[in-house]
């Protein structure tokens, strides 16, 4: 039997939380005693009463963290260093995106950091990643488009389609689950769409699956640019798995931009992928540069937390189950679950990571043991 504990998130207004009462039933239908810090679920419609019928307990911070198999829906904050130790956490790390102080007490604590973002499966998918990032695709643009209006600084452009045409460009940089989805509820409003993608061989595939109407253009700072001379909404989707974004969009690209103009950086876990973004929260989620607005809330799915919450442990759960089930055994025994892992025993085991916070030493030593 494995002690699980689910903690209650703090990070400004974020009210997922990383198990659902039936999947904290499915835990303790496995024989497994799961902690559920009280109020933990309050903000994504379920009460403490509802994790006593599925069979958990509801007990206090300090209880919920002092179990063998911690389930978070966001990183760790300052705070909540201090209960780190030797045990397993389950969460969304973005370690590369956040202060290296969190890396740094995570290889103090010895702790056992599984990231949701760099779980792979066998076709090198992301599948923890995926859920949260068609939330944020979906929201990126209806954010955007709040964003736009007149009395919001924008420049009073409606995205969509108004007695058959089109109003608004939509630019969106990436291809993968937050572009693509992005791209299909732009193209559904009637917005004019273009996706820049560093893989012109998949236009086919992504017209076909998204709409003939969206525009596809090869990726290269020259014809970034250009594109975004005259756009009105753009969504930053770059993903680079457990490291850093890159800067597709600099600085002199956005101050060349449109005043009035919006920028939602998706990518802004991972640092961002626009040179003038930074990160910002549900309470205070804009700022401006040269005249447009930029929205980067680092937890963007936490403003939606009853759909985020299920679609995660949906996704979340089988993992779950199996750490529960076997411990660091689960990780050992599949190379491809093994790709979450972050930290371990002192050890960087993830190499972009290390790359991105500048302590290849932590991978070196660990890839010599």
């Amino acid at each position: 039997m494995t002690t699980v504990g689910v903690i209650k998130e703090i990070k400004n207004n974020e009210n997922r939380v990383a198990l659902t009462p039936h999947g904290a039933n499915a835990l303790t239908q496995t024989g497994h005693q799961v902690l559920v810090q009280q109020g933990a679920g309050e903000g994504s419609g379920f009460s403490d009463a509802d994790y006593l019928a599925a069979g958990a307990q509801t007990v206090s911070k300090e209880a919920a963290w002092d179990n063998e198999l911690i389930l978070k829906v966001k990183e760790p904050l300052a705070v909540e260093y201090d209960y780190l130790k030797q045990q397993i956490v389950f969460t969304y790390f973005h370690l590369a995106g956040v202060s290296p102080d969190l890396t740094k007490r995570l290889l103090k604590a010895g702790t056992t950091a599984v990231a949701y973002a760099t779980v792979k499966d066998a076709q090198g998918k992301l599948p923890l990643l995926a859920p949260m990032s068609a939330v944020a695709g979906n929201m990126a643009i209806t954010v955007g488009n709040y964003y736009l209006a007149r009395p919001n600084q924008g420049k009073g452009i409606l995205l969509g389609s108004v007695l058959g045409k089109p109003y608004g460009k939509v630019a969106i940089l990436g291809d993968g689950v937050v572009g693509r989805h992005a791209a299909s509820t732009a193209i559904g409003m009637g917005a004019n769409t273009v996706m820049f993608s560093r893989h012109p061989e998949r236009t086919a595939e992504l017209q076909g699956s998204i709409s003939e109407r969206l525009r596809v253009v090869l990726s290269k700072p020259e014809s970034i640019a250009e594109e975004l001379r005259d756009t009105d909404l753009l969504i930053g989707a770059v993903l680079h798995p457990g490291g850093r974004a890159p800067h597709l969009v600099t600085e002199q690209m956005v101050a060349r931009m449109e005043p009035g103009s919006v920028i939602v950086d998706v990518s802004i876990d991972q640092g961002g992928c626009i040179e003038t973004s930074r990160p910002t929260s549900h309470a205070d989620p804009v700022f401006s540069v040269h005249g447009i607005t930029h929205y980067c809330v680092t937890n963007m799915p936490g403003a939606y937390p009853r759909t985020s919450t299920i679609a995660l442990t949906s996704a979340t759960l089988g993992y779950a189950l199996r750490l529960a089930d076997a411990g660091i055994n689960a990780l050992r025994s599949d190379p491809h679950f093994a790709e979450g892992v972050n930290t371990y025993h002192g050890y960087i085991t993830n190499y972009p990571v290390a790359e991105s916070l500048n302590m290849l030493q932590k991978y070196k030593a660990f890839r010599e043991l």
